[in-house]
């Protein structure tokens, strides 16, 4: 199980967030120039809940909800669990598959949001290896040859 502590892995990342009022067009049109998979909705400095690529498939496009007028308030996941930055990878890991989702906020002593993790996150290290070996077989390949 991945022993990385969750600072490590958020050090150097903005926290992006959307507040509840935040049309899901919006959300969405922030997630994808970001790049990621889910938006921290925050007010008051204080999470209230969590938007997500399978919320945006699930409860707007699939419900037929116009992403113009509906509001993350209407659609998001209202306080989720959280995790605090001094935890194990693994112990994260091990909070989504118990909980059955994929990104978990994590928040400092106070409750105030510090960033996100994801099972994604576990995938870093691994793909940087995957890579190094694929790009040493394209070596050794052409240098057989």
């Amino acid at each position: 199980m991945p022993t990385r502590v969750i600072s490590d892995i958020i050090a150097g990342r903005p926290v992006v967030t959307g507040t509840s009022d935040t049309t899901v067009r919006a959300a969405c049109k922030l997630m994808a120039d970001k790049r990621i998979g889910a938006l921290l909705v925050v007010d008051g400095n204080r999470i209230s809940g969590i938007f997500t690529e399978r919320d945006a498939l699930n409860k707007v496009l699939a419900g037929s909800l116009d992403p113009e007028s509906t509001t993350l308030a209407q659609v998001m996941v209202r306080d989720p669990r959280t995790i605090r930055a001094d935890k194990p990878l693994g112990y994260a890991l091990q909070f989504m598959v118990d909980g059955g989702f994929r990104h978990v906020p994590v928040v400092d002593a106070n409750g105030a949001p510090l960033g996100m993790v994801s099972a994604r996150d576990a995938l870093g290290a691994d793909m940087v290896q995957l890579e190094r070996n694929q790009q040493f077989r394209e070596h050794l390949e052409e240098n057989i040859a």
